[in-house]
């Protein structure tokens, strides 16, 4: 792939080339559009491509292909559209470029056109061809046309199984996914990439059986390269399996930035965090350079600890050694970075942050209203929606969450509904569950009690437990035991295995003196062997982070 530095050198070539009477020649002519639009310049490839006397195929396709990776489709069927009205007839390679504008940047209407101009000129025997149509199919079409393209292609390759495993596989049906891998099989060769799709659908699902056995079918038909074990080792890592994704990754023995970044990745899922570390410093000492997607859960791995000293020294490596090098992932960085400090409780130094970042997109601008909802700092938080609001902006409804939430922890019960109303009435935002269980939350802290009750009976009409649970936590702090019992009743016909809801009913009845109700309610949740999880947390100290419980020694 070239770059668009090398444009230059190309323009040196072209200037010598003039001078030697090679611009009229056709070959020459050819690769220097190829040059130029791969460059990106298509100006000057097309400038080329209007001065040239004589035109082929290749000259046609060279610059069609250039359009569709701009993305300019309106121009490249344009352009194919006058080549055909110069009689020159396209041979599979422009169907091939023509098919993947249709695919990434088309409609299904032209998809299905061409499909049909393909039909008339007899290029449909051609694999790649009818492969590339299949592609646009499930980039564009439905399930069903996906289905009646794949039916008719009689000489199907790996390829074209691969086509349409993906596509099942982004769609999330797994066991179409498992159906059309075990039809595969009898009819061509599994590849690589097909287990590697299959295993990262089983990967999403947490169907650790399924994965176990491609694992073994790998080893056994020798496929496990190091792109495979990689995809095991995700596969491992998202379904909690460490212990197997640890052995896989000692296994690898060339490991990339995505091999690191998957068992960096895993150790963050399941909040193995001092693991995580461990992994960074390790790469650090085998001389390698971590890519913006590691460095991205690194930071994320110090907010979980809240270890505020760590993530400053990696803020301060990343400005050093990443964070200008990697454009397209700037902000991306900077909001993760920002949600560090916030997460550390250093709420002066994320607004400093904040104020220096020169690119901030709606994440960034609802990070930071979440940030001051979350240290209580309600006003700030509507100040700064303002002047999100101001600045450009739409918010979605994760803005509306975050403000909502500000809302309710800062007790501004009036400011709270003013958001709610205008978030549908002002920006066409429907409430949604999340946004009805923060109203809930805000009216319970305050005490309204029963506007909070009357939300869920006539606003909500399949409250879940959260829901009920924001009310239970508010009966707790307001000490309403004939409320605090009827939402526990509902909450455990929802969740009869969630002992948190037993303890805050256990709470709301001890509150009030009722011992024999709190009996009653531990003898449940001993036969139900439900024992709540102790809750912990940690310290930095000597460079180490100390992890403790409730009565530690």
């Amino acid at each position: 792939m070239l770059r668009k530095s090398d444009v230059l050198y190309g323009e040196m070539v072209h200037c010598v080339a003039m001078k030697m009477g090679f611009v009229l020649e056709l070959y020459f002519c050819n690769t220097l559009i190829e040059v130029y639009a791969k460059c990106g310049c298509l100006s000057y490839a097309y400038k080329v491509f209007d001065e040239m006397l004589q035109r082929d195929l290749v000259t046609w396709t060279s610059m069609i292909s250039g359009f569709v990776s701009e993305g300019n489709v309106s121009n490249a069927f344009s352009l194919f559209n006058k080549m055909r009205f110069m009689e020159l007839e396209p041979n599979s390679v422009t169907v091939l470029v023509m098919l993947q504008a249709c695919s990434t940047f088309g409609n299904l209407l032209e998809g299905r056109q061409f499909h049909g101009y393909i039909i008339k000129i007899g290029l449909l025997v051609d694999t790649s061809v009818q492969n590339s149509i299949l592609r646009m199919y499930t980039k564009r079409g439905s399930v069903e046309e996906v289905e009646v393209c794949f039916g008719e292609i009689d000489r199907r390759d790996v390829f074209t199984w691969n086509i349409l495993i993906s596509f099942h596989s982004s769609r999330g049906d797994i066991e179409e996914v498992a159906n059309r891998f075990n039809e595969m099989q009898g009819e061509v060769a599994i590849s690589i990439e097909t287990l590697s799709l299959v295993i990262s659908v089983f990967g999403k699902s947490g169907n650790v059986i399924e994965g176990k056995k491609l694992q073994g079918f790998a080893i056994k038909v020798g496929l496990c390269d190091n792109v495979l074990l990689t995809s095991l080792l995700d596969f491992y890592a998202k379904c909690g399996e460490l212990g197997n994704a640890t052995q896989l990754f000692s296994e690898i023995p060339h490991r990339n930035n995505i091999t690191w970044n998957a068992m960096m990745s895993g150790f963050i899922q399941n909040g193995h965090f001092n693991e995580a570390i461990e992994l960074f410093r390790q790469m650090q000492a085998a001389n390698l350079k971590p890519d913006a997607v590691i460095l991205r859960g690194l930071v994320d791995a110090y907010s979980n600890l809240s270890a505020l000293q760590w993530g400053k020294a990696i803020h301060g490596y990343l400005i050093r050694n990443i964070l200008y090098d990697y454009k397209d992932d700037n902000t991306q960085l900077e909001t993760s970075i920002l949600n560090m400090y916030i997460r550390c409780g250093n709420i002066t130094s994320a607004r400093e942050y904040f104020n220096r970042m020169l690119v901030r997109d709606i994440v960034t601008w609802t990070s930071m209203i979440e940030g001051y909802g979350i240290h209580g700092l309600g006003y700030e938080s509507l100040n700064l929606f303002k002047q999100m609001v101001e600045s450009g902006i739409s918010p979605n409804s994760v803005t509306f969450l975050s403000l909502l939430s500000a809302c309710s922890h800062s007790g501004l019960v009036r400011k709270g509904g003013e958001v709610f109303y205008c978030m549908k009435w002002r920006f066409g935002i429907e409430a949604d569950l999340d946004h009805y269980t923060c109203m809930v939350d805000l009216l319970g802290r305050s005490g309204k009690l029963k506007e909070a009750l009357a939300i869920i009976i006539k606003l909500v009409v399949f409250p879940d437990s959260r829901i009920w649970g924001a009310l239970l936590a508010s009966s707790r702090i307001h000490g309403d035991r004939k409320l605090g019992e009827y939402v526990a009743q509902r909450l455990m016909e929802l969740e009869p295995d969630n002992v948190g809801y037993y303890t805050l009913l256990c709470n709301i009845q001890a509150s009030v003196g009722q011992w024999v109700e709190v009996e009653e309610v531990r003898r449940v949740m001993n036969e139900k062997n439900l024992k709540k999880k102790p809750a912990w947390s940690c310290i930095q100290e000597k460079g180490k982070i100390h992890g403790f419980v409730s009565g530690n020694v």
